[in-house]
């Protein structure tokens, strides 16, 4: 199967010049997930986490989320398609004093069984392929965990995204003239938005495309459960029930004992 966009395009020195600064503001829309401290005691909150835990952060992207879990005392693993990305990651492990190991991997084919109590997946880094395969990676991340193991998902919330949305968006870079624009389209038929992005940076312009996958919370539940988790609850970034007003939507998804 092909897919659906170049995920290389994307995920690039580009993005980090105009988002990571930006506490890693989402590829789309403004509703940007956690950053920083916020996100580390969201997840250790709301997975319960505890020293000596085995955690994938999987689609790490620059390791932030990482290798904050790691300098709490968890023994973290992250997984990225991005060599960029990862390059970023082992700096900032490095920097931090703090050991997390670094995999270049894809979410499709993941390499591990019964490995981790905990994997997190964080700033929309989910819903990026056909739904078949959208929903296979979901069962190997339920093939990750050991029983009684926790997902925890970051993702946008479908309602005060739509009620925010813009068919439009410009992102400047500081006062240098850097700019990304994005353009976008809403599939209601396939629940994705797709986006044109246009990147000037350095006198220098080029053009990208990505895909993402929308999701309201019964259709994602629904889709953890028929993964093999046994029970999931939706939380909004203050880790309280999720609301329609929330920015954002923490899914969390456990395995049975």
């Amino acid at each position: 199967m092909a897919d659906l966009f170049a995920a290389a395009g994307m995920y690039d020195e580009d993005y980090l010049h105009f988002f990571a600064a930006a506490g890693g503001t989402g590829p789309a829309g403004p509703a940007a997930a956690l950053p920083g401290e916020a996100a580390a005691e969201l997840t250790w909150r709301l997975l319960d986490m505890r020293p000596g835990m085995r955690v994938l952060d999987l689609a790490c992207g620059h390791g932030d989320l990482a290798n904050r879990l790691a300098a709490r005392g968890c023994q973290v693993t992250g997984l990225d398609s991005s060599a960029v990305f990862l390059d970023r990651a082992r700096a900032g492990a490095a920097a931090a004093g703090v050991d997390v190991e670094y995999v270049a991997g894809d979410m499709r084919r993941l390499p591990w069984t019964d490995r981790f109590d905990r994997v997190v997946n964080w700033s929309t880094a989910f819903g990026y392929f056909d739904d078949s395969t959208n929903r296979a990676v979901l069962r190997g991340i339920a093939g990750t965990l050991r029983p009684g193991g926790r997902l925890a998902m970051d993702l946008d919330n479908l309602t005060a995204f739509l009620a925010a949305y813009a068919p439009s968006r410009v992102v400047a870079a500081r006062d240098d003239g850097d700019m990304l624009v994005d353009r976008y389209r809403l599939d209601a038929l396939t629940g994705r938005l797709e986006a044109e992005r246009t990147i000037i940076r350095n006198g220098r312009t080029r053009r990208t495309h990505f895909v993402k996958r929308l999701f309201a919370f019964p259709e994602l539940r629904d889709w953890l459960l028929a993964a093999g988790f046994a029970a999931v609850s939706g939380h909004g970034e203050d880790g309280r029930p999720l609301t329609a007003d929330h920015r954002r939507m923490v899914v969390v998804a456990g395995l049975a004992t």
